[in-house]
């Protein structure tokens, strides 16, 4: 189990984007069609297909979180305003455009994180030794 805040982010914002780009063509999880704001409703697509659009762009972002946290970290947040938008755009679904909102935050502070802990290098560091004086080469007065 991964222990650091940045790989758990990394796993959460990778996973969930794969999981409901998915599911945009099963809508097991979701009705995802009425989410969409009359405005994209109007795009020469139905709302199908454009769910389905969105669905394979979602599982491309999650794999980008995954293997590039830092870019698809800030793709994600931008995904997940543009989320917030639309559906404040509907007028409906506040309480969600609120958590997409504060998801999106998530994933900018993801983008923002170091890529590794600041940890020395530790084979710059010269190994400290002991020096063996020869006996006799110390005055008796320092010991």
């Amino acid at each position: 189990m991964p222990s650091d805040a940045r790989t758990l982010l990394r796993v959460g914002y990778g996973l969930v984007p794969i999981v409901a780009g998915a599911d945009k063509f099963t809508n097991l999880l979701a009705d995802w069609e009425k989410y969409l704001s009359p405005e994209v409703e109007r795009r020469p697509v139905d709302g199908r297909t454009f769910m389905r659009l969105v669905g394979l762009l979602e599982i491309a972002a999650g794999m980008l979180v995954l293997r590039r946290p830092r870019a698809g970290g800030v793709l994600v947040s931008g995904w997940l305003a543009a989320i917030a938008g639309n559906l404040v755009l509907t007028g409906k679904y506040l309480d969600i455009a609120a958590r997409d909102a504060l998801l999106a935050v998530g994933a900018a502070a993801l983008a923002m994180m170091p890529e590794r802990r600041a940890t020395q290098d530790l084979s710059r560091i010269p190994e400290r030794r002991m020096r063996m004086d020869p006996v006799g080469t110390i005055p008796r007065s320092v010991h």
